[in-house]
């Protein structure tokens, strides 16, 4: 059944709680083995996969096709974005953009206006949203279906993390034991995705409740710094949803945006180009009512929501 949305609960789903409940026991364990050299191993996989992966690769390229850049860089990046344990390619993307389509209104898959806890993770613990085949999402991202790499990967998503996870616990037994191992596999897995997890969540979550709005938008959208602090620049969600294509999200000189520096260094390396750039004083192009629901799911995703009561 193809439903998204609170409507969509059948009860728990046990595998999807089950390694939800076990990964933060497994971040809460981590703490008791702390050294500065795991932690910073730490931060830099928590940067590659929520950052490179999340932001840059299933969001800001995949998504909303904010810039274009050699097919090898694109698998790099979205390999990265599995690590994060949110998924494959096809079913994230899938998910994102019938969020904008149905931002904060009926069929968005995880809005604040059915419950803040909800939004933030109750829709992946319950419901049908996280068991959708390949085929039924195919249908919401025509460009991903067509790329075998992206399909495979789909399927396969828990294999990178489950080879970091073995590189890691081998790294560690090599450099000071079992125990070292277990400690890197701890922190680099368990509590980096359970960090990383909180803050993409919160993106659902708080930015459409908690904020600043930039832009009278259709939906709840808003800007708040700390989520964007902690989401290398995804909490400037306000100012995404004006301007989804915009490849950068942090559209002020104040508002810091990680994932766009990194994606504007790429440009410079010479491995992106047509970067979608939104200005503050940009306007605003916005479809008519009928002309957006008359659009796919894929096509809504490339426009703006702003300019509705």
């Amino acid at each position: 059944m193809e439903m998204y949305g609170k409507k969509a609960k059948q009860g728990i789903n046990w595998v999807t709680a089950i390694f939800m409940g076990v990964f933060h026991v497994g971040a809460v364990a981590a703490l008791f083995f702390f050294s500065w050299k795991i932690f910073f191993i730490t931060v830099f996989l928590w940067w590659v996969s929520f950052g490179w992966g999340i932001g840059m690769a299933y969001h800001r390229l995949l998504t909303h096709r904010g810039y274009k850049c050699p097919k090898w860089v694109e698998y790099f990046l979205t390999t990265c974005a599995t690590l994060a344990l949110e998924g494959g390619p096809i079913f994230w993307v899938a998910t994102h953009r019938i969020h904008h389509q149905k931002s904060d209104r009926e069929g968005d898959p995880h809005s604040p206006r059915e419950g803040m806890w909800w939004a933030h993770a109750g829709w992946i613990l319950t419901g049908e949203a996280m068991h959708h085949d390949t085929e039924i999402l195919k249908k919401y991202v025509p460009d991903l279906g067509k790329d075998s790499f992206h399909v495979a990967l789909t399927k396969w998503h828990w294999v990178p993390q489950v080879v970091l996870g073995l590189a890691l616990l081998g790294y560690g037994f090599a450099t000071g034991g079992i125990m070292t191992g277990v400690a890197y596999v701890l922190w680099g897995i368990f509590l980096r995705v359970t960090f990383g997890l909180h803050w993409t969540w919160a993106v659902n979550s708080i930015t459409h409740v908690y904020g600043s709005r930039r832009f009278k938008t259709r939906d709840d959208s808003t800007n708040n710094w700390w989520v964007a602090a902690f989401s290398f620049g995804e909490g400037w969600h306000n100012n995404h949803h004006a301007h989804p294509t915009s490849v950068r999200h942090g559209l002020a000189w104040y508002e810091f945006d990680i994932n766009w520096l990194c994606i504007e260094a790429l440009k410079k390396m010479g491995l992106a180009k047509d970067l979608r750039v939104a200005k503050l004083a940009q306007p605003v192009i916005v479809p008519t009512q009928a002309e957006e629901d008359a659009m796919t799911p894929a096509q809504a995703a490339m426009v703006a929501s702003a300019g509705y009561d």
